[in-house]
């Protein structure tokens, strides 16, 4: 049984599965080896907020691989908020649990978060986001009291992202490219990192551009339309709209349909079940699959193998990388869409 709760609003239920409205798919038990028995032992996972579908697929991954060794995954969700993802740290410590993984919402408060942890001798590892500043601290470089960090290189995310735009000639040859970003939510590493990465590669390739409309998130597919709508309103001729994650642009494409704008739809954090029409019918242009259940089963193997080893943290790097989808290729490199 898994217990699922909000920190800081002094209510506690146990949930089964279906507490998750998302599937992380089948099968990440396999990352657990035979050995890493979990038995007696609880781990906690923090969601940003249990109503973002990958977060929920996060969760669901880890849950099931601490389960699959035995162990009881005890799931939190911050409702945005990184008060609550704070009090949800000292709420986990104070349950006694082996370890903790976060979806980290801003990975400079996070090196406090590591510190609790470390205080308490217990693992901690951070999920989708680097630790420490990313303006100063190198993706590659995990705080050595940091378990592992499990994430994908946003900033080469970025770079890949734009390089497949150029390749597949969505960008006008007879003028600057008109160019609008549908941003994540301030504070997480993988917004800037996203957005330079696309801009550096688009001025090595020496492509002429300007940014139209660059615009925050709380990503969430309505906040995707809105930003959509009120940048349309100004450049309805925009070549090409870069979202940030894929359920913005679910949004985004609504706003598109209703202006009848004819530009690109490209997309990083992709592969929800929710948009595969729209990748199909070419709504989506470009987007990723993004294997959200192996990240969370792969932090939940990270906190066993710590905990039953008794070894401090070490700064492990578990680095993934998301593949590109199309109409073309959605259903044979992403079968398993969450």
């Amino acid at each position: 049984m898994t217990t699922f709760y909000t920190p800081s609003l002094g209510k506690l239920m146990i949930a089964a599965t279906a507490a998750l409205t998302v599937s992380a798919g089948c099968g990440f038990a396999d990352d657990m080896g035979s050995d890493a028995s979990a038995e007696g032992m609880r781990f906690g996972f923090i969601m940003a907020s249990a109503q973002n579908r990958p977060d929920s697929a996060m969760a669901e991954g880890f849950r099931q691989a601490v389960e699959a060794a035995g162990g009881e995954a005890v799931l939190l969700s911050a409702n945005g908020s990184i008060e609550r993802m704070s009090n949800g740290i000292m709420d986990l410590v104070s349950q006694g649990v082996e370890g903790v993984a976060t979806v980290t919402m801003d990975s400079v408060v996070a090196l406090n978060w590591v510190e609790r942890a470390k205080e308490a001798g217990i693992g901690y590892v951070s999920v989708t986001q680097q630790v420490g500043d990313p303006h100063t601290v190198a993706f590659e470089d995990v705080p050595t009291d940091v378990t592992a960090v499990v994430a994908e290189n946003y900033l080469n995310t970025g770079h890949r992202i734009a390089r497949a735009a150029i390749e597949r000639g969505m960008l006008p040859s007879d003028g600057p490219a008109k160019i609008g970003i549908v941003e994540g939510q301030p504070g997480y590493a993988m917004v800037d990192q996203l957005t330079d990465g696309f801009r550096a590669e688009l001025d090595a390739a020496g492509i002429a551009y300007d940014i139209v409309f660059a615009q925050p998130t709380d990503w969430t597919p309505a906040s995707g339309q809105e930003v959509c709508a009120n940048g349309l309103m100004a450049a309805p001729d925009a070549d090409i709209i870069f979202s940030h994650a894929e359920d913005m642009a679910i949004g985004c494409a609504q706003a598109m349909e209703d202006v009848g704008a004819t530009g690109k739809l490209i997309t990083a954090a992709g592969g929800a079940q929710v948009a595969s029409d729209l990748v199909r019918s070419r709504g989506i242009a470009l987007s990723t699959c993004m294997a959200w259940g192996d990240m969370g089963a792969k932090a939940a193997a990270a906190l066993i193998e710590q905990a039953k080893s008794g070894e401090e943290s070490h700064g492990r790097l578990i680095e993934t990388t998301s593949a590109f989808i199309d109409a073309d290729t959605i259903d044979e490199v992403c079968p398993n869409l969450w």
